[in-house]
This record gives structure tokens, sequence and C-alpha cells, in this order.
């Protein structure tokens, strides 16, 4: 058997074999979504990744006869070091030819350089980014992902398992919701919207983007305060939000980016944005000149879907309806836009502030995606 070397990227050549490899990889797969080479270009430059701001990371690539045949990428993110109490190495960008030797020779350099940084496990997967494309991917391959979601072949699973990995937490489920606004599920919640509506004075609006500043502080209190309940939990940043908030402002629609208020003091968010993989899944990552020409032909193209990314109330808001207005306006406002679905990802299985309201919409589990943790003892591996 022939040796494999994994190597840091150093060398143009180097950091071009790791953002291609994936092409390698997927290049028969019909549902791979190609990222957009020139923004995975910015992730992984320490001079403009939003996660060198609190973090320092190093990629590899697993070399065979010359030929590339895996990455990952090994990182120590500070906010989580400092939440938590303790280092761990951060995972992400793992991409392995069918071959266990391979997977096997990464994770034992990953293993290596969290032991180089005295951190004490591994965790993964995230790439460089705690939102896009996180965990792996163990069930749901008869469709695309959705915007943020990722994908990866069947085998990946089993080569973490094998090398000691255990599930960390709760699995991320992607849940799909028909929009139709007849069905008995929505029919029910309508009615249920209506009664609180009478009762309570709440109100729900859109986005204003003419104070996107002042949306992104709101925001980022929303997602501090109403999710720090979760497990593990590690607060947002007002850069990170303004990362996730930003490089979709030219394609939001501010209508379906939801804000619900009490007395004018926002308590809740509910954001959905276009799934633009309908697009993106057609036009190669804009690897090639001749790409852009695809971009020209798709970016005419409606999504169906419209994706959403999460859903914040803040706690003394939770058993006043808020959540239950913001899905039914969301419903709404979807089916009065031409939207055939909507995309709730990535949640967890055991969550139970979306889960209930999503059931009552009719909601349905379409992926499901695994983290995973491995405590490193002092022998190998």
């Amino acid at each position: 058997m022939s040796a494999i070397n994994v190597l840091p990227v150093r060398t143009r050549r180097q950091k071009r074999a790791f953002l291609t490899f994936p092409w390698k990889v997927y290049k028969h797969d019909p549902l791979w979504v190609p990222p957009l080479i020139s923004e995975r270009r910015k992730t992984i430059d320490p001079r403009r990744g939003l996660f060198f701001k609190n973090g320092y990371a190093r990629l590899f690539v697993a070399w065979r006869k010359g030929k590339p045949v895996g990455t990952i990428a090994c990182a120590e993110d500070r906010n989580n070091t400092a939440a938590r109490g303790y280092g761990e190495c951060m995972i992400g960008f793992f991409e392995c030819v069918d071959d266990y030797a391979v997977a096997e020779a990464l994770f034992d350099r990953a293993t290596a350089w969290a032991r180089e940084h005295k951190l004490v496990g591994l965790y993964g997967t995230y790439n460089l980014d705690r939102e896009e494309s996180r965990g792996v991917l163990i069930e749901g391959r008869d469709q695309p992902p959705a915007s943020y979601c990722g994908h990866n072949p069947p085998y990946y699973q089993g080569f973490f398992e094998r090398y000691g990995f255990q599930k960390d937490g709760e699995d991320g489920l992607a849940y799909i919701i028909r929009v139709d606004l007849s069905t008995p599920e929505v029919q029910h919640m309508m009615k249920l919207a209506e009664k609180i509506r009478q009762r309570k004075n709440i109100t729900v609006r859109g986005g204003n983007l003419r104070d996107v500043d002042g949306e992104i502080d709101r925001v980022l209190e929303l997602q501090n305060r109403g999710l720090a309940h979760f497990p593990g939990f590690t607060p947002y940043t007002r850069d990170s939000i303004e990362a996730m908030i930003r490089p979709v402002l030219d394609i939001l629609d501010p209508e379906l980016v939801l804000f619900a208020e009490v007395d004018g003091k926002t308590v809740g968010w509910f954001p959905g944005v276009p799934n633009m993989n309908e697009v993106l899944i057609h036009v190669n990552g804009l690897r090639r000149p001749w790409d852009y020409l695809r971009l020209l032909r798709y970016a005419r193209l409606k999504p169906k879907t419209l994706a959403v990314k999460s859903v914040a109330v803040l706690p003394e808001y939770w058993d006043t309806g808020v959540g239950v207005l913001l899905f039914d306006e969301m419903a709404r406002r979807a089916a009065a836009k031409g939207y055939q679905w909507v995309d709730l990802s990535v949640t967890g299985e055991d969550n139970t502030d979306t889960f209930p309201l999503a059931r009552r919409m009719g909601a349905k589990i379409y992926k499901r995606y695994r983290f995973y943790r491995k405590q490193l003892s002092a022998g190998k591996g």
C-alpha cells in the first residue's frame, strides 16, 4: 500500500489542492452543491476570514503518489475555549476518498495537532463557521441540501465512528414544510394564532433595511438570550451576527425576515431567505470563467424553497404565543410570494421550542446531521 502523507498547506499549489479537492469526491454526485470558490478562499484566509478574529487554524492535505486524497482543517475557537474553560480542536473541511486509511491518517494528524496546542479533544465538523455546513450528514440523501446545510458521502459516518468519535449532543435535524394554507395542520395553527392576536399585544413586522445596524443589535440579543438554554451554547459575537446577515442583504426579502414586538420591544425573530442552493447547484462554484455564463442563465430562477435558519424568542416571552404568530405570519407571507416549501434547519432533535411548532404545520424530518467528539488520552488516539 502506498504511503499517505498529511502535510500542512503552505504553498499556492497546496492551497489550490485544498480548495478544489471536493470536486474529486463529488464528481458523480448529483446532490452536491459546489461551494463558491471565492467565498471558501475568503473563509480560510487568516487576513479575511471571520473565524480568525477569535481563533487560529491549520489546513492539511493528505497526499498519496503525489495526488490529494483528503483534506482537514484543525482549529481552536477561543470563544468556545473561554465558554468551556478548556480548549478543544475543532475539525472541519473534512473530505476524503473512500479509503479508511486516508481518514485515519487525517484524524491522526488532527490528534497530533491538538496535542501540540494542548487541546483535550476533537469535535466537529465545523468549516470555520458555526452556521455553514456543520455536522456530518447521516440521513437524507434523496434531495440536495438547502442553503447553509452540508452534504457528504455515506461512508464519512463510518470513518468517524471507526476512529472512536462519539455522538456529541443532539443530532441536527432539517425539517421540510409544504407551503399550503389549506392543510388541516396549518388551518389549526392559523385559528390559534388569531386567538392569540385577540388576547395579546403582539405584532409581527418585516426587517428594516434602513436600520441594518440596529437590526443586527436586536438579533444579537435574541440569539444570545433566546438560545442560551441549549447545552454547550457559545454566545454569538456581534461580528458573527454581522457576518451572517450582511452577505445575504442583496437577496433578502425584508418582508420574510420577521420580528415580533410587544409594546415596541423586539422579543423574537424568524428569518427566511431564498434557498439559493437551487441556483448554486448549477454553477460549479464559479470555478471557471464559463461558469459565469451558467450563472446568468440560472440567476433568473426563482427558488421554490424558503430557508429558515433560526427561531429565537426572549425567555420571558416563551409562553405568550410569540412563536405561533411568527410561524403563522411566515406561512401566510411565503404562500403569498409563491414559495412551495420551507426548509427549517438545523435544529436539535430534542428542541422543545421548534419541534412542536414545526409539527403543528405538518413538518417532516428530511435530513439528519451528527456532531462528533473524541476526548484525547495521554497515548495515541
